[in-house]
């Protein structure tokens, strides 16, 4: 016997909003009242939100990473080399947390991969 399972997507509230909206017949104030709701998550979602503490200071770290880099402009780094020679690191840093800062750095264009034997190493793009 074969089970088939079937993935159904889940209604936004906009699209709630949009489906009543065009589906019955609503009086002026209802259909006010629906606009604004649906401004109301158009602002929610759509707003300028502050980078977390976190983030600054995952943005602190990559700035102190590009400053050795740019110390060093002919030098290939490992993740490790780079823990050993960034100042200032927090406590709590790791090499999977410096790889993960290096990787959105790669992404962004700030640092180019170069792979040797198997080895990663990183250098300014």
């Amino acid at each position: 016997m074969a089970t088939t399972t079937t993935t159904t997507k889940k209604m936004t509230k906009r699209e709630m909003f949009e489906q009543i909206k065009g589906k019955y017949p609503l009086t002026a104030e209802e259909v006010a009242f629906i606009d604004h709701e649906i401004e109301l998550l158009t602002k929610k979602n759509s707003a300028d939100k502050k980078p977390t503490a976190k983030q600054e200071a995952n943005a602190t770290i990559k700035s102190a990473i590009q400053t050795v880099m740019e110390a060093h402009p002919n030098q290939l780094f490992t993740v490790s080399e780079l823990m050993k020679k960034v100042p200032n690191l927090p406590e709590d840093m790791s090499n999977q947390r410096m790889s993960a800062l290096i990787r959105q750095m790669v992404e962004a264009g700030l640092v180019k991969r170069t792979e040797v034997q198997r080895k990663a190493y990183f250098s300014l793009a």
